[in-house]
């Protein structure tokens, strides 16, 4: 059985080795990976996969890997061993992600790509990537350095008065930045840097205070763009250079517009239904801003259509996050300088779990949860589906809320957004499709159990989970409770009839209790029910009694 891959992708490499495959493009294509993904390069297979084997020159696994760590600065260090595949020895190299810009001893610096027809290829890294990879890793914070050719004259009084009435008026502001100077302020928010005893605006500063001309020019990467769009017509279409405390205030502006709300009655009062979540929208728009990267050509956009809402911003994950991971990674971003102004100012999430909020905004509703699919290499893309809000839920989630006296966890909001799709589940499922650890899904399943929102069915493995009969009775739907509940006691019977019927018609209770995963009395149980009714009788009794098909 073959167990290498049957095609390359980012991070998987073959290379035919029939005339030898060359050593300095073997080392070009290992410095390309080792700055993009790391992966796997497999000497001995051609471009389609087919496995010709390795030239006898590269079967000396040791030497390959001294030849690598001696033609790459600084040293890459690589895992190569050979491996039998359809009979024939191929070269298998395991090559690390680089934590620093690595490049061949001749000073070529390259990284890796996928062409437009998905195949992938090694090219050179210039040296304004060198940035943007350092970003990437988190080993330089682009935006707490000063900025090329700025000056504090750059600076926009109206943006100050802008900040300061934002500290203000936002809760997570923090008032005592207001006793501050204008100096003492650009200084805490590292708005400025001194270099060779000169105060210069960092790339935060200008980012949040500087003049739209200046941050135009300076910074022609700096843009942002908002679109909406009613089928084919376009409604609005508008970018900007604007700094970005008032770049958030008119892209809100511009989504409330196009943000309809509906009221919904709950007993005595009545609670607005956004077609996006507010919250939600703001959390997505900063994260776009202030995880972006601010080297790399390209546009922050928000685009609202009749599919719903997408928020689109240049760069990449920052090392280390995952579509798998994005709701457990520990927070860090590309700009911490600017993310650090972000929460002191107000704006952004103090915990820096914006992300927790985006999620929230669409389950609460009853809605598709925020999509992350499409985001690649080079372009973050958060999609906010357009969808008809469950008001039942949101009332069920709102009355729960209230009567706990906080907020539901993010965990616990998808488990019973999950259960209220999928009816039950068990604990192996519902990792798979929220990826996150059984251990912290078990801890958030038994505090929704204690609180009366989930009900376990069955033990061991193949336990699993749906509503309490108290969610369904307040939802009125009894008839659906008892079908969930019942589903497994209905098909005991028809099940240890099945079990009896491949073992020679014989069964005991030891097979019962296992089959069903229930205690040895309540197998017990069910087969006295069956010998009631007159489909199995006792054959043998003892320690082991044994029952047999009638």
């Amino acid at each position: 059985m073959r167990t290498i891959p049957y095609k390359e992708d980012l991070i998987t490499e073959f290379k035919s080795d029939l005339k030898r495959y060359p050593d300095n493009d073997l080392i070009d294509e290992i410095v390309g990976m080792a700055n993009t993904k790391g992966g796997n390069l497999y000497l001995g297979v051609e471009d389609d996969g087919q496995i010709t084997g390795v030239n006898k020159i590269h079967k000396d696994a040791i030497g390959v890997t001294a030849l690598v760590a001696n033609n790459t600065v600084p040293s890459v260090s690589v895992r190569a061993e050979i491996i039998t595949e359809e009979e024939k020895d191929i070269l298998k190299i395991e090559i690390p992600i680089s934590r620093t810009v690595v490049s061949t001893r001749s000073g070529k610096m390259l990284k890796r790509r996928l062409k437009a027809d998905g195949t992938p290829e090694v090219i050179p890294m210039f040296s304004y990537e060198i940035v943007t990879r350092l970003s990437e890793l988190a080993l330089l914070d682009f935006s707490a350095g000063p900025l090329a050719g700025a000056s504090i004259n750059d600076f926009d009084s109206n943006q100050r008065i802008r900040l300061r009435n934002i500290i203000q008026t936002r809760p997570g502001g923090e008032k005592n930045l207001l006793a501050l100077t204008d100096d003492e302020l650009d200084k805490a928010l590292r708005f400025t840097t001194e270099v060779d005893g000169k105060v210069y605006p960092t790339v935060t500063g200008m980012l949040i205070l500087g003049k739209e001309n200046r941050i135009a020019e300076l910074m022609p990467t700096v843009k942002a763009s908002f679109q909406v769009l009613e089928g084919t017509k376009v409604r609005i279409n508008t970018e900007t250079s604007a700094p970005l405390l008032e770049v958030f205030e008119k892209f809100e502006t511009y989504a409330e517009a196009w943000n309809p709300e509906r009221e919904v009655e709950y007993g005595l009062f009545r609670v607005a239904v956004p077609e996006f979540d507010k919250a939600a929208f703001r959390e997505g728009l900063i994260n776009a801003f202030c995880h972006r990267d601010y080297t790399m050509l390209g546009t922050v956009r928000v685009l609202i259509d009749d599919e719903g809402m997408t928020i689109s911003s240049p760069g990449g994950f920052i090392d280390g996050v995952t579509l798998e991971n994005l709701l457990t990674v520990e927070p860090h971003g590309k700009n911490p300088a600017l993310a650090d102004a972000l929460k002191r100012i107000g704006l952004a999430e103090k915990t820096g779990r914006g992300i927790d909020r985006i999620y929230e905004g669409s389950i609460i509703y009853g809605r598709p949860w925020p999509d992350y699919s499409e985001t690649t290499s080079t372009n973050v893309r958060l999609f906010i589906q357009r969808a008809k809000a469950d008001d039942t839920f949101t009332k069920f989630i709102a009355d729960e809320q209230n009567r706990l006296g906080k907020p539901l966890s993010i965990y616990a909001l998808m488990i019973l957004s999950l259960l209220k799709n999928e009816k039950r589940l068990t604990i192996e499922r519902i990792a798979k499709m929220t990826h996150l650890a059984e251990g912290k899904l078990l801890g958030a399943i038994e505090n929704l159990i204690e609180d009366g929102l989930v009900e376990g069915v069955g033990s061991g493995k193949s336990r699993s989970y749906i509503l309490s009969v108290k969610v369904y009775k307040e939802n009125n739907r009894n008839i659906q409770y008892v079908r969930q509940t019942g589903i497994d006691k209905v098909a005991y019977p028809e099940m240890i009839i099945k079990l009896a019927q491949t073992q020679d018609g014989f069964i005991n209770k030891q097979d019962v209790a296992e089959l069903l995963k229930i205690t040895p009395d309540q197998a017990y149980s069910e087969i006295k029910k069956l010998v009631s009714e007159g489909k199995i009788y006792k054959y043998c009794g003892g320690k082991y009694t044994k029952y047999k098909l009638r």
